[in-house]
C-alpha cells in the first residue's frame, strides 16, 4: 500500500469508528507503528484535526468537521484534469469554461512549489491539433490508466520508455522509446516519441499501448519535433 493509498484508509477508518488506536491503525492497513505516527503528522500538517489520547493504547480521534485544507494531487492527476479541460476547448466542446478555468486555477494555486514546476515542465510536452477525416477512428479503444503515470516520470526525468504496442493491423511488438511530447488530435491522443531502433520520431496511439515500464538508466536528451502547420502548443488554449 503506497503512502496516499495508506493515509487515505487511516482517514476512512477514523471517520467509521470514531476512535482507534494507533496499533490497530497499524494492523489495519499493514504499517509498522512508526509508519502511523508519520502518516498522522503528515495527515495534521495538511489540515486534518486528529486528537491524541494520553496512556499506553494512544487513543486517536478525528474531528467531525476537520477536512482536508491542502492539496493532495498529484502532478498526473493535475496534469489530467488541464489536458482534459484543454482538449475539450480545443475541440470547441467546454460549457461552463469560465467555472472550469477558476477550478483549476485554484487547484494550481494550491500546489507546492516543486509540483507546480513539474506540472509545468509536463505541459510543455502537450500539443493540441486537428485529426484528418482521413483517420479511422472506428476501432478506438480505451486508454490503459497506468500511462499517465507512467509518463509522469519519463518525460520530467528524461528517461526510456519500454510498452507493448499493438499496430492498426493488430501486430504487437515491444518498442523501447524516448517520450519527447504528448498530442492530442480529438478523440486520438498520441505518443510522440524518438524511435532509437528506426532513428526516427514515431506516433502511437495511446490507446494501443500497453504494458508501460520506465527503463532506469540515463536520461536522454530532449529533441525538436517537427510538427505539422495546425499542431500548437497547449499553453496557447490556456487561461
Amino acid at each position: 500500500m503506497n503512502t496516499r493509498t495508506r493515509q487515505d484508509a487511516i482517514v476512512r477508518s477514523l471517520r467509521r469508528t470514531g476512535t482507534s488506536t494507533v496499533a490497530e491503525l497499524a494492523a489495519e492497513v499493514g504499517a509498522s507503528r512508526r509508519t502511523i505516527l508519520r502518516d498522522l503528522i503528515a495527515l495534521r500538517d495538511e489540515g486534518f484535526v486528529i486528537h491524541s489520547e494520553p496512556g499506553r493504547g494512544g487513543g486517536l480521534q478525528l474531528d467531525p468537521q476537520s477536512v482536508q485544507t491542502t492539496t493532495r494531487l498529484s502532478i498526473a492527476e493535475v496534469f489530467a484534469l488541464l489536458i482534459s479541460v484543454a482538449s475539450m476547448r480545443a475541440a470547441g466542446s467546454l460549457p461552463f469554461s469560465g467555472l472550469a478555468d477558476a477550478g483549476l486555477a485554484k487547484i494550481e494555486k494550491a500546489l507546492p512549489p516543486d509540483k507546480l514546476r513539474g506540472l509545468r515542465r509536463f505541459l510543455d510536452c502537450l500539443y493540441v491539433g486537428q485529426l484528418s477525416p482521413k483517420v479511422d477512428i472506428s476501432n478506438l479503444g480505451a486508454m490503459d490508466p497506468a500511462l499517465l503515470p507512467a509518463f509522469e516520470s519519463a518525460f520530467l526525468n528524461q528517461l526510456h520508455l519500454r510498452f507493448r504496442y499493438r499496430d492498426a493491423k493488430g501486430v504487437m511488438t515491444s518498442r523501447e522509446v524516448e517520450p519527447q511530447a504528448m498530442l492530442i488530435l480529438p478523440p486520438l491522443w498520441y505518443l510522440v516519441a524518438w524511435d532509437p531502433a528506426r532513428e526516427d520520431f514515431r506516433h502511437f496511439r495511446m490507446d494501443r499501448i500497453s504494458q508501460p515500464e520506465i527503463i532506469d538508466g540515463f536520461p536522454f536528451q530532449r529533441r525538436h519535433v517537427p510538427f505539422e502547420d495546425h499542431v500548437r502548443p497547449i499553453r496557447d488554449f490556456s487561461r
